[in-house]
């Protein structure tokens, strides 16, 4: 690693330019276990030190929690950051366990002034429909969101867990900016229209999760047996039991690799996904989610790390034989609208 800042990507067509990795700022707030409000804190300065300049949130993440702790940062770098947030994902006080999606205009119109107020700023730089609802027309949804850049509180839209078809739709309507989907060794879904969709309107493609939500690190094994009980990973059907047995035995390749250039797993897997960029032409921009200097530093250096084209090959056949879905209940992603 050197002292260098990575370099830069324009984010969608005529946007700004972005650090050619961003940070994923969920797991500062949630889902991942306890955290250390101190140690992240630390981890978003020395993104920024990094030339990491996307930082990405949700009003979700934490119920709003993760967007007032990111606040104080986004004071005072107001000027160095592009910043992320998305609705779309309600969220009950009276029930923790309840998920519903709304994507009706004047859900949106409420959200962004939430969302707003609790960062604590008065633009948001990169605004996403966070999950897409089939039963509100695409155009209805984009419509209202066009609404908010014309009033100079967004600068820039984007879409999570669109298909290709979607992203087109939505597109003819205003542009879009950027896509953000899971997109891993484990996870190629995006494959199917997404990417070639983002590759030809121009949109930058956000992969997030490009991690494996750290199993591609080698961090754990089984989610069940390692992690703590109330750990979002426990319930993903591919990180316990006998699926988690069989995954793990296919990341093989990955720390032979790694080995080959005395990097890490975790690296390996992040130039995998940064060099989708060429394999597919289009600019790629992944947000691992960390809460830690010292990961911070270790997933930057990979957008350093090239991998050959016999490297690429022996990766290719894994996701194709990962066992068990994304999550466990896949009816609000995009592959169940392909």
């Amino acid at each position: 690693m050197t002292d260098d800042k990575i370099t830069t990507v324009e984010l969608g067509r005529g946007g700004p330019q972005v650090g050619v990795q961003g940070l994923g700022c969920m797991g500062m707030s949630e889902f991942y276990g306890a955290t250390d409000e101190q140690a992240a804190r630390e981890t978003l300065e020395t993104a920024l030190a990094a030339g990491v300049t996307l930082f990405d949130t949700a009003d979700i993440y934490g119920n709003g929690a993760n967007e007032t702790f990111l606040a104080p940062f986004v004071g005072a770098h107001r000027d160095e950051i592009t910043l992320a947030t998305k609705f779309a994902i309600e969220r009950k006080d009276d029930d923790p366990h309840y998920r519903g999606v709304r994507n009706d205009p004047a859900y949106i119109r409420r959200a962004v002034e939430n969302s707003l107020r609790r960062l604590d700023t008065d633009v948001i730089d990169l605004y996403y429909m966070h999950r897409r609802d089939p039963a509100v027309p695409l155009a209805e949804s984009v419509g209202a969101m066009a609404e908010l850049v014309r009033q100079g509180k967004v600068r820039q839209l984007g879409l999570s867990e669109v298909t290709g078809a979607e992203l087109r739709e939505a597109h003819a309507v205003h542009p879009i900016a950027a896509i953000q989907s899971e997109w891993s060794l484990f996870s190629r879904d995006v494959e199917t229209s997404a990417a070639s969709a983002a590759a030809e309107l121009g949109v930058t493609f956000v992969p997030y999760s490009p991690l494996g939500r750290g199993f591609l690190t080698g961090a754990f094994t089984d989610a069940a047996k390692e992690l703590s009980a109330g750990d979002f990973r426990t319930s993903q059907p591919r990180f316990t039991g006998d699926n988690a047995k069989r995954n793990a035995a296919l990341l093989e390749p990955v720390h032979r690799i790694a080995a080959a250039h005395g990097a890490s797993a975790a690296q390996v897997a992040l130039a995998w996904v940064q060099q989708r960029a060429r394999v597919h032409g289009l600019a790629v921009v992944p947000i691992p989610g960390t809460r830690r200097s010292s990961r911070l530093l270790e997933n930057v250096a990979a957008t350093r790390l090239v991998l050959t084209d016999e490297e690429l090959a022996l990766l290719e056949p894994i996701a194709g034989q990962v066992a068990g879905a994304r999550y466990p209940d896949m009816s609000s992603t995009a592959a169940a609208r392909e």
